[in-house]
């Protein structure tokens, strides 16, 4: 497939309408004594071919050296004037009637908005690279590699894939995935690549929730654990049969409050009654004091005075002595009446009193001798949490137990694909492909620069003991001259052995940057593409041209500060 035109609308109007050609395409910045960068959008149009290819919208107007600096002028152009843009690709340049494919997108995210077509079918995103992938690779029925990994050679505007050949992905694809994809490349047909990078992912996976599983501690540390709380278990259910528990415990508890209120109660009880006795006792005492110790001679010296004073008194003192007696008497009789009752109420009150104080005695041996319910529930508690802990880490055991039986199952049927991969058959394919690539690859280079590149393979092993073809080219140069020149090397030998094998492959190749390269090897590149059935389409600075390229023959775009991409300013 050539590229055949890149349309910029907006509406009903065109900005831009790009013509391709065979041969040497040159996007120019023409701008003369300024510095312009990304000002103008040379590389913004490798990016609009990308873009239509399946690559994010935000590469348009996202700084590649920072993500979180965004065009923002760019990006409001293209959303609020819902641009357009549409590629057409077609299999033959010199054939108007050859079979064309129309790919439409622009840059809005609404559902009823969003176009998103390929000869003007509406796909979603999801069907969107699969319905590519079966217009261009037609053949190519496995998942791996992707559509855009197939054709990451031929779009060369990220600085990795600018500065490396073999390279072409972001810098986390796996050595698998370039395994996979460098083998579809050379038509080394393995059907089980795909497989195997979903083997590996697998894997991968399986090791890091291995790793977070034993991040505290390891399986083993886990078993060792899981064998002291099943003891510690053991010894607590013990002490749980052996409790003492008193299931009346908290009725006998109540009892015995109840007692100790009783023997309270009637022990006050007593000691009153005890004390109104000893009054009693002391009163008695003071009246027989009191009728013992009159001084009847003083007395009756009183009597004759009184009688001598008064007359005749009608009392004699005999009389008034027996009286006074009397009433002492009376009153003792009087008084002791009560004492009866009062030490009858102190006797029973007493053999209740020790009635009760048995029953406490009876009570407090019960409970003394007796487990409670708070010490049960203590024991309940721990039991649980032990219970809790083996149950975590029997968890714990039983998914490292199936992470390593997973990754036993991997690794087997892993080993199982290897044998095929890395049998004498399939590396007998891999070198005989890969002669032929050199063919092309060799002659190319030496044509350009004198030299011979070639691509090798070694077989290799991972830091899991995974292994894996891995492809470089082994006449490696450091300079960046140099380097642009392998990598178009490689595109363009690519594109020679692909059709050679009858391989589908995209017969166009875009580069940024190319003043990178010195100016005598891009005029060899232009010579050679310009006489085969390839399109070399590159964005440069026009003061760095050489002489022989600075041709508006070759110019399919020409940009400046006046005259920009999207022309926001008009």
């Amino acid at each position: 497939m050539f590229l055949k035109s890149l349309t910029i609308t907006k509406g009903a109007s065109v900005i831009r309408d790009i013509e391709f050609r065979k041969g040497i395409n040159l996007i120019v910045d023409k701008s003369e004594g300024k510095i312009t960068g990304n000002s103008v959008g040379k590389t913004t149009v490798l990016k609009l071919v990308d873009f239509c290819f399946g690559a994010n919208k935000k590469n348009i107007w996202e700084d590649p050296e920072n993500k979180k600096e965004v065009y923002t002028l760019v990006k409001n152009h293209l959303i609020n004037n819902e641009i357009l843009v549409a590629l057409t690709l077609t299999e033959n340049l010199d054939d108007e009637s050859a079979t064309e494919i129309v790919i439409e997108r622009n840059f809005l995210s609404a559902k009823s908005k969003v176009i998103r077509k390929v000869n003007g079918e509406s796909l979603t995103e999801n069907e969107f690279e699969p319905k590519l992938t079966e217009l261009l690779f037609p053949e190519h029925l496995s998942d791996k590699p992707t559509l855009r990994q197939i054709i990451s050679h031929n779009i060369r505007y990220k600085d990795l894939s600018i500065n490396n050949t073999l390279k072409t992905l972001d810098r986390y694809t796996s050595d698998a995935e370039y395994e996979t994809l460098h083998l579809f490349l050379l038509g080394c047909e393995f059907t089980k690549g795909n497989n195997k990078q979903e083997l590996l992912e697998k894997i991968k996976q399986e090791d890091s929730f291995r790793k977070r599983l034993e991040k505290i501690q390891t399986k083993s540390a886990y078993e060792s654990t899981l064998a002291i709380i099943e003891s510690e278990i053991d010894e607590l259910n013990k002490k749980k049969s052996d409790l003492n528990l008193n299931e009346n415990f908290e009725s006998d508890l109540d009892a015995l409050n109840q007692v100790k209120y009783d023997i309270n109660r009637l022990s006050s009880e007593i000691s009153k009654l005890n004390i109104r006795k000893d009054l009693i006792n002391e009163t008695l005492l003071e009246l027989e004091n009191s009728s013992s110790i009159i001084d009847t001679n003083q007395l009756n010296q009183i009597y004759q005075q009184a009688s001598s004073v008064l007359g005749k008194l009608q009392k004699s003192f005999e009389d008034m002595v027996a009286y006074h007696n009397n009433m002492i008497t009376e009153k003792k009789k009087f008084i002791s009446n009560e004492l009866p009752v009062l030490e009858s109420k102190i006797k029973k009150n007493s053999i209740q009193l020790n009635k009760l104080l048995g029953q406490e005695q009876e009570l407090s041996q019960i409970i003394s001798k007796s487990d409670s319910f708070e010490e049960l529930e203590v024991l309940i508690a721990e039991l649980n949490e032990k219970h809790r802990l083996k149950g975590e880490y029997e968890n714990i055991v039983q998914q490292l137990n199936d992470v390593e039986d997973n990754l036993k199952s991997f690794n087997e049927t892993l080993e199982s694909i290897d044998e095929e991969l890395f049998s004498d058959d399939f590396e007998a394919t891999v070198k005989t492909q890969l002669n032929k690539f050199n063919k092309h690859f060799s002659s190319v280079s030496e044509l350009l620069y004198n030299e011979k590149y070639a691509l090798k393979y070694d077989k290799v092993k991972n830091k899991k003991g995974q292994r894996l073809y891995k492809f470089s080219a082994f006449n490696t140069n450091f300079s960046s001259g140099k380097k642009q020149g392998e990598i178009s090397c490689f595109d363009i030998a690519y594109t020679f052995f692909a059709d050679e094998e009858n391989i589908p492959c995209m017969h166009f190749i875009l580069n940024d940057k190319k003043e990178l390269m010195d100016g005598k090897q891009l005029v060899k590149i232009a010579d050679l593409v310009n006489k085969s059935d390839i399109q070399f389409i590159a964005s440069i600075l026009k003061d760095k041209l050489p002489d022989e390229l600075n041709n508006e023959d070759y110019f399919v775009l020409e940009l400046s500060e006046d005259n920009k991409l999207f022309r926001i300013e008009e």
